[in-house]
């Protein structure tokens, strides 16, 4: 555990997909998903440099249990890149849910990324989809910007946030994940899983408070 950190040059604060979908009456709903609004809200402004993603489907895209006749949501079922969890339709191209939550105020990002829109393919991590191959571009603007040292926030910890800050980790970049600034799905024990997937792979867990 990490007990306080100084952004510097070289810093990013990643948000992952705080869009209404992921929060309160959303289709996906991380359970307290909204409270992590405010404590990023008051996080980014001691970062000059800020990503932010957003889960970007088509209808029918092959993540939906909807897509696949017989199926229920959190079902897994094996895809050609491998097991895939079949979620309720989320985060459609163009509508409210998909959006960014509305009192997220981050108005000095400099980067929207958008994932999970080729339509058989997920994308939990924000630099790869679940092919774990196919490059989202934002290790390549990260290296462009010379930003090395990665702070993860958002949504859900278990799963986009746990991609995202490996992927990071496997990528060489320094990786950091705010545990207050993210909430958990939970899906048969993935919270605990992360845990122990964060200390496998060296990425360390701190809190807003611990960083100046």
């Amino acid at each position: 555990m990490v007990h306080t950190m100084n952004v510097v040059d070289g810093d990013v604060l990643i948000i992952i997909d705080v869009q209404h979908d992921f929060c309160h009456n959303g289709r996906l709903p991380v359970p307290a998903g909204d409270e992590v609004v405010a404590v990023i809200n008051r996080l980014a402004e001691r970062f000059s440099d800020v990503v932010l993603t957003q889960d970007w489907h088509p209808p029918g895209h092959s993540s939906f249990a909807s897509t696949h006749a017989g199926r229920q949501p959190y079902e897994a079922i094996s895809m050609p890149y491998g097991e895939q969890v079949l979620w309720p339709d989320h985060c459609v191209q163009g509508t409210r849910g998909a959006e960014i939550h509305q009192a997220l105020r981050i108005v000095h990002a400099g980067l929207i990324l958008r994932k999970g829109f080729h339509p058989a393919i997920d994308s939990y991590s924000a630099f790869f989809e679940n092919d774990r191959k196919t490059p989202t571009g934002l290790l390549g603007y990260l290296r462009e910007r010379g930003l090395s040292r990665v702070f993860l926030a958002g949504l859900a910890f278990d799963y986009c946030v746990r991609y995202s800050a490996i992927d990071a980790r496997r990528s060489g970049l320094t990786t950091f994940v705010i545990e207050d600034a993210c909430r958990s799905l939970d899906v048969a024990g993935s919270a605990a899983e992360t845990y122990r997937a964060f200390e496998a792979h060296g990425i360390h867990c701190l809190t807003s408070q611990a960083i100046a």
